[in-house]
């Protein structure tokens, strides 16, 4: 194997990685959430070496704040919003079914 192919295969494997991650924070919010906050109790032990804690502390979710910049959804009023008034030169579409 050649240095090239080796390095090629190194920079393709990172970005796969790191677009696994976050294609699954963005699908799976509240088990990435979760599996962080694990993982940041795991390493934040006293016992721990420095970078260890460094790392813990890094990988801390955080916590939701009550604003609707969060998007924690607990109030319900960070949904989607409603359509904006219609102009009205638009008609909505309406279906009917076929009369035989």
């Amino acid at each position: 194997m050649s240095t090239f192919a080796l390095v090629q295969g190194v920079i393709i494997g990172v970005l796969v990685a790191s677009s696994a991650v976050v294609a699954f924070r963005k699908l799976l919010p509240s088990v990435s959430t979760r599996w962080m906050a694990t993982a940041s109790a795991t390493l934040n032990k006293p016992w721990r070496k420095s970078w260890q804690r460094a790392l813990g502390r890094w990988l801390q979710p955080a916590k939701a704040t009550g604003n609707c910049g969060d998007g924690c959804g607990t109030c319900g009023s960070c949904g989607p919003k409603p359509p904006a008034a219609a102009r009205p030169d638009v008609q909505p579409l309406e279906f009917r079914p076929r009369v035989r």
